[in-house]
């Protein structure tokens, strides 16, 4: 029998509340000093600090299903978006071009950021859990940030080239890539204080730290 966790679902789904959230928000704009963005870059990376925490105290497998079910979240809310665009509006409803600018993605961007998601949750949550057996646990700082600095890589570069490649000027796509990932890194490092006492309690209140020196690392994998 699987050993039952008493947060495990909270920290899951704040998650998925953050990616979902992303999801809709990606295309708000803002100015932020030099970089323009997505206002996500404020956010987003919330999700790789749930996923820190997730693999750091819980495991690579328990945080790789967790990636799995995020991803599947997202892929749901995506269908229903794209449904509830396509429904005719009601006589009267005057918000109907609103709803579809938020709300009506094309698929390419769709399935460029559902790649990035999942490829950068899955590099991230292993670059961590190998690290973890590699420092025996020590220097948790270093961890962190070298898994986010690869995942926040890979999700930026993939969502970019996948969903914007040839939309945008490639001088702005290479310009937004590098601002997006240096941010977001940034709010990784930002909040390394808060990623250690959270992490610090959770391994006390859940009586875990799992070590992955026997774990299969197989992406696909969902056990």
């Amino acid at each position: 029998m699987e050993k039952q966790y008493k947060y495990l679902g909270l920290i899951t789904a704040l998650y998925i509340t953050f990616q979902l959230v992303s999801d809709v928000t990606a295309g708000k704009i803002v100015q932020l000093w030099m970089f323009t963005v997505s206002a996500t870059v404020l956010y987003f990376p919330f999700t790789y600090i749930f996923a820190d925490v997730l693999t750091e105290v819980y495991g690579y497998s328990r945080a790789r299903r967790v990636v799995w079910t995020v991803l599947l979240c997202s892929v749901i809310a995506g269908i229903v978006y794209t449904f509830v665009v396509l429904l005719p509006p009601a006589i009267g409803f005057d918000a109907n071009d609103a709803y579809t600018r938020v709300l009506g993605q094309i698929p390419r961007i769709l399935l460029g950021g559902w790649i990035a998601v999942w490829v950068g949750g899955i590099l991230n949550d292993y670059i961590l859990a190998k690290m973890k057996v590699w420092t025996r646990g020590k220097h948790l700082w270093t961890r962190t940030i070298s898994s986010t600095i690869v995942g926040e890589g890979a999700n930026t570069v993939l969502f970019y080239v996948i969903a914007l490649s040839g939309v945008i000027p490639n001088a702005l796509l290479v310009a937004s890539i590098f601002s997006g990932w240096f941010l977001k890194v940034l709010v990784e490092i930002v909040f390394t204080p808060v990623t250690y006492y959270v992490v610090n309690w959770l391994k006390k209140a859940e009586n875990e730290d799992f070590y992955d020196t026997n774990t299969k690392f197989n992406p696909f994998k969902i056990e």
